[in-house]
């Protein structure tokens, strides 16, 4: 990388231009701590990206026992040594003095730091006191899509076996569902049908609803290189907003959100009477392509212009585009999978791929992508409402399977409804059937939607609160146990990105303090809870994270994500691997489906499939009349309106969305000097035209409010559509006076203060991206910006720090550490594109 280079003004670095087929040339991307030379490391440890889905390769560099930066790998896969402005610098969090160096309980309304015997008793005696008392249905876990596969896989164990509980899910719900329910309900099974290398062999790439230039940088970056050699791909954007993706597309769609469904039923409209539909793959690999035709009939262009308010030429455009490709890679994130239809909408970019038979080799594929690094093994390991290893629930054969390799009963297991999702788990804790929550490496009360539900809900008498994180989060600080946690440099384990490629990350440097990897803590909860097998025997048998992984492959075979030719020796190599890896694959496996459509005949899938207005679940029966054979489902949906839509009070539809520089709630983000001087503070985003009528200019205060809430931050003017507002959702209150919400009498910066309880009726995915919401002035620009946060240095360090102080009275009085130190007082740089 050339050091001279400002990778926060200029994130995706220089050009490396290659063409079509050709090889992605390296560039070895180092960033280390000022005044630490290269020859100065002591040792290079092997890792990968922590802060987003990408998965990129890197080693961590270490000098006397700390971090001091890192560098690109050059022989790996998926980056080829590039590394994007979060790889680069957000490992400085790790030394923030401000993380949790010993465990904390809650003494009336304070909490103190204890002892780890302590905590765990207290933790084990509430579990054992509900099991008793109400039955395993009393206790509920939300995990991450940050821990490694050796921990979700041990937590799934813990809870499904162990407890019997149904109610296990991740923070996934909020970002890859959809992604999970799409390729269930098209092939049968989850698991990414393309690579990363397809952007090497595609000569059209299409993005519905993913800002890749924000959310995987790196092969933004490798887009970047192929626009500038000399067989380009043509790109297809669709989004709301004026992105990067958008500024460099042939063809740039803005749809009114909430209208995906319609425009891609008009796309399928033109693919299929202009007759470019591959029908030797659609009569031998499918099944529902005449209900597709049939629905779509009357989805003409002119039709999803009047709905999506689109240009009809720019809807026809795009599909000629599509209908041309030779070699066709589409990507598809949030702006689908946390908008109205969501599961509808991806399951049609599934059925674009269908119909032209794009589908197993080089440049043709379809990328339902993940938002967080390790999203694939929350849901590979059963940690996010499935069962471990793509299983089916409602097969008994598949579960009797599972409890074989459990060594339990069938019983065990509980199956006898659908594993219950984050946001109904939060409702059961609403409504007093949920008794206690372990809340691992995630943050709900910035991250859910309608926050002052949430930090109602988590503030509940009834609600036995278990935080497990790295920082005293807003979430931490309404809990009654608080267990401080290792993380990414700090401990060993393995996680997979979005397109299958399993990366091993070893541990670097010694936790602070007391804090423990994940892995560790669930473990000691295990022994201490005696959780046995039917024979006797303990439960959980590894003790350490390559004996878990050992174990998770035992669970693996023979199903989709078939680990079994992988091991921590193997791994250690030049290049992480994709999965399914095994005897017969050792090297990996590029591509999914080249040889046909293998996990969707009715005795292997995962799923029997779900309505997609209501999501009932289909029976089996129901499955094996429709598709027999076990072919890819071609799915048809209706377009249906918004549940909630502009009116006379709030006539602005709200987007939030994700920038380049942070990482879900900033508590790692937020605390790395670089990225958080790039964008410190939450801002509101507007149309030139709509800012005019309102008689409002750059840089003015403003509010932001829906019927839930309010949000307050300053203005940007951009060319993003007209009636649409955009809030990037980052933002909370840790590094706030307040320290857990709003305070009294003033409006949030959180983001979801204003976002809707409502979930996609397939994937249950929230719905970010539709509410209806006014814009107001507060004040005119030039008043006092808000500060940026105080980088963690500054505040208290080590085990001898004072205990949590109480800041507001109440059960849930909320704690917080005092920080010291001068903010950097930068105002927010420019977004560098939107929503993912």
């Amino acid at each position: 990388m050339d050091a001279s280079v400002d990778r926060i003004a200029h994130p995706w670095g220089g050009r490396t231009p290659y063409d079509r087929h050709g090889a992605w040339p390296v560039r070895a991307d180092v960033h280390l701590a000022a005044g630490v030379e290269e020859s100065e490391v002591q040792r290079w440890v092997r890792s990968a990206s922590l802060l987003h889905s990408d998965g990129d390769a890197m080693d961590i560099a270490v000098r006397d026992g700390t971090i001091v930066g890192v560098r690109g790998r050059a022989g790996d896969r998926v980056n080829r040594g590039r590394l994007g402005p979060k790889d680069l610098f957000g490992w400085q969090a790790n030394a923030s003095g401000d993380r949790l160096r010993r465990p904390l309980v809650r003494e009336g309304d304070r909490l103190v730091e204890t002892d780890w015997a302590t905590a765990m008793s207290r933790v084990v005696e509430r579990s054992k006191g509900l099991l008793s008392r109400r039955g395993p249905g009393a206790i509920g876990f939300y995990t991450s899509g940050q821990l490694f596969l050796e921990e979700y896989y041990t937590l799934a164990v813990l809870a499904r076996a162990g407890i019997g509980t149904n109610h296990l899910d991740g923070n996934t719900r909020l970002c890859t569902a959809t992604a999970a329910e799409a390729l269930k309900e098209s092939f049968g099974s989850d698991g990414q049908p393309g690579s990363y290398d397809d952007i090497d062999h595609a000569d059209v790439i299409a993005l519905f609803g993913h800002n890749i230039a924000e959310t995987q940088p790196v092969q933004w970056m490798r887009v970047l290189d192929r626009l500038e050699g000399t067989d380009p791909p043509r790109l297809v954007c669709v989004d709301p907003r004026p992105t990067a993706v958008a500024r460099n597309a042939e063809v740039h769609l803005a749809p009114r959100p909430g209208t995906n469904v319609a425009l891609l039923n008009a796309l399928l409209h033109e693919i299929i009477r202009t007759d470019r539909v591959d029908h030797d793959f659609v009569e031998a690999h499918t099944v529902g392509f005449d209900a597709l035709a049939h629905g779509v009939r009357d989805c003409t262009p002119r039709w999803a212009a009047a709905v999506c308010d689109v240009p009809e030429g720019r809807i026809a455009a795009a599909a000629e585009i599509l209908g041309g490709a030779d070699r066709l890679l589409s990507t598809v994130l949030q702006g689908v999978y946390q908008s109205h239809q969501a599961s509808a909408a991806a399951l049609q970019v599934n059925n674009l791929h269908l119909l032209r038979g794009m589908l197993g080799r080089p440049g043709a594929g379809v990328l339902q992508m993940n938002g967080q690094p390790t999203a694939q093994n929350t849901r590979e390991c059963g940690a996010n409402g499935d069962l471990p290893g793509f299983r089916n629930w409602q097969n008994d054969e598949h579960v009797a399977d599972l409890a074989r390799v459990w060594n339990v009963e069938p019983e065990a297991i509980a199956h006898y409804a659908p594993p219950t999702h984050a946001m109904q788990m939060f409702r059961h804790a609403e409504q007093g059937r949920l008794g206690m929550l372990w809340i691992s490496g995630t943050n709900p009360a910035v991250s859910l939607p309608e926050l002052s539900r949430v930090r109602a809900i988590l503030e509940r008498e009834s609600l036995f609160v278990v935080s497990q994180d790295l920082f005293l989060t807003e979430t931490a600080q309404l809990a009654d146990v608080v267990l401080p946690a290792a993380t990414w440099g700090e401990k060993t384990g393995t996680f997979t990105n979005a397109d299958r490629t399993v990366h091993l990350s070893e541990k670097a440097v010694e936790p602070p303090g007391q804090a423990r990897p994940d892995l560790d803590i669930f473990l000691a909860y295990a022994a201490a809870m005696d959780f046995r097998d039917k024979d006797g025997g303990p439960l959980v048998s590894w003790n350490d994270p390559e004996s878990a992984f050992e174990a998770w492959k035992r669970c693996s075979a023979g199903r989709p994500c078939d680990y079994t030719g992988l091991s921590y020796d193997k791994l250690r190599g030049a290049s992480g691997i994709q999965w399914p890896c095994t005897a017969e694959a050792p090297d990996g496996t590029e591509r999914l489906y080249a040889d046909g459509i293998t996990w969707a005949a009715p005795d292997v899938c995962e799923t029997y499939g779900k309505d997609l207005v209501t999501g009932a679940a289909y029976a089996g029966t129901d499955y094996r009349s429709y598709n027999p054979g076990g072919k890819a489902m071609i799915r048809a949906a209706e377009y249906l309106p918004p549940h909630e839509e502009p009116n006379e009070d709030y006539p602005f539809q709200l987007t939030t969305g994700r920038t380049i520089y942070h990482f879900h709630t900033r508590t790692k983000t937020g605390r790395a000097p670089q990225l958080n001087a790039a964008a410190p503070d939450v801002w509101v985003e507007a149309a030139v035209e709509d800012a005019a009528s309102l008689g409002l200019a750059e840089g003015d205060l403003v509010d932001v409010t829906t019927p839930r809430g309010t949000v307050r931050g300053r203005l940007r003017v951009t060319s993003i559509r007209a009636g649409l507002l955009f809030v990037p959702f980052h933002y909370g209150y840790w590094d706030t006076p307040s320290g857990h919400g709003p305070d009294e009498g003033v409006p949030g910066r959180a983001a979801n203060e204003t976002t809707v309880t409502d979930w996609d009726p397939v994937s249950k995915q929230p719905l970010f991206k539709t509410a209806a919401a006014s814009l107001s002035l507060v004040e005119r620009g030039g008043g006092a910006q808000s500060p940026a946060p105080t980088v963690g240095a500054s505040a208290p360090a080590g085990p001898g720090a004072e205990a949590v102080a109480v800041t507001s009275g109440g059960r849930r009085a909320h704690a917080s550490q005092s920080t010291g130190g001068q903010a950097a007082g930068h105002e927010p740089a420019p977004s560098q594109g939107g929503p993912e």
